[in-house]
């Protein structure tokens, strides 16, 4: 297959066009970036620019990868590409969806309101935007060449924002012998793909040429089997010591990801359906899934010379010292 990946430099896409390249495809990929798989062909563009795609247009594609989030990107992709692309292959987000209330919802839920605008800032509205790269993929290429993949936290090796890895690292790096602060959520549902079966899923189901929508996310498992998991994956002895949820906020501790935040913790009980979506519909077309544990043993092997205070999430070794110290002589 001759597949155009939009992207190919950066951790999901670069793992999509090397999967394709190990599969025995032939890759292009437009990006910003110097850097791609190898055996791929770069073209170099910035999807700002009207006419980024200019330089790939007179080929045909077998399929088309995207993972952007700016709507104004997808928006003049699809337009280009609408003739040259037998398939779209669209990497969406669950933040699409309305609300995170309900645990176990499917593919049916509401949605956000597409954002109009081509561009946005506010983190707030990249739900939205990935509604409106939604709208603009289903509206050009129809449901019939079309995969829409809503994926869930992803972890797993070049973790960059570091949620999926901090607690692996922190049982392996305890601040303070042989203990490690935990929020007190112990049937918190957390789930995460791994980059790598992401990857594979999507490759394959391009293969096949496979459409529809479909939440690509990882298996559902409780904060405190996520903490197990890391536990494990770190071949640690590290007690977890749970610290109540009131107290944490009151102590300025964030929520999910970055700095002094403990991640993937959510103490809102309505954002528990955020991160228990049924992937059941993916499952059936073929989404493998590894164990959660190699997941975050592989993630943490990545970056497991890292100082705390390298890591864009989670807490600094004197910031967990501090709260610790604080929590255990209260």
């Amino acid at each position: 297959m001759k597949i155009l990946v939009l992207g190919g430099t950066a951790w999901l896409s670069r793992e999509v066009a090397s999967t394709f390249i190990g599969r025995g495809h032939e890759v292009t990929c437009v990006a910003r970036g110097s850097s791609v798989p190898d055996g791929a062909r770069l073209v170099n563009a910035d999807r700002d620019a009207e006419d980024a795609l200019r330089p790939v247009l007179g080929e045909r594609w077998d399929a088309v990868v995207d993972v952007a989030r700016q709507p104004g990107h997808v928006r003049r992709a699809v337009r280009d590409l609408e003739d040259a692309a037998s398939s779209y292959v669209f990497v969406s987000t669950v933040n699409v969806y309305a609300s995170h209330h309900d645990v176990g919802a499917d593919e049916e839920a509401p949605l956000l309101e597409p954002l109009a605008a081509d561009s946005f800032t506010d983190p707030e509205l990249y739900g939205s935007a990935k509604v409106a790269c939604e709208h603009a993929v289903l509206d050009s290429f129809g449901a019939d060449r079309s995969l829409i993949a809503r994926a869930g936290l992803i972890g797993g090796p070049g973790d960059h924002t570091h949620r999926t890895t901090y607690w692996p690292w922190r049982f392996a790096h305890p601040a303070r012998k042989n203990t490690v602060l935990v929020p007190d959520a112990p049937e918190l549902p957390t789930a995460v793909i791994d980059v790598r079966d992401l990857a594979e899923w999507l490759v394959r189901s391009a293969e096949r040429r496979f459409t529809g929508v479909f939440n690509a996310t990882g298996p559902v498992v409780s904060f405190d089997e996520q903490l197990a998991a890391a536990r494990e994956a770190a071949d640690s002895t590290a007690e977890a010591v749970r610290a109540p949820e009131q107290w944490l906020r009151d102590h300025d501790v964030v929520e999910w990801a970055g700095a002094r935040s403990l991640p993937l913790w959510l103490a809102d009980r309505s954002w528990y359906g955020f991160s228990s979506r049924s992937n059941s519909r993916a499952s059936a077309a073929g989404l493998a899934l590894r164990p959660l544990v190699q997941t975050l043993r592989d993630g943490l092997a990545a970056q497991m010379d890292a100082a705390s205070g390298d890591l864009t999430s989670g807490l600094t070794d004197d910031e967990e010292r501090a709260l610790l110290d604080e929590l255990t002589h209260s």
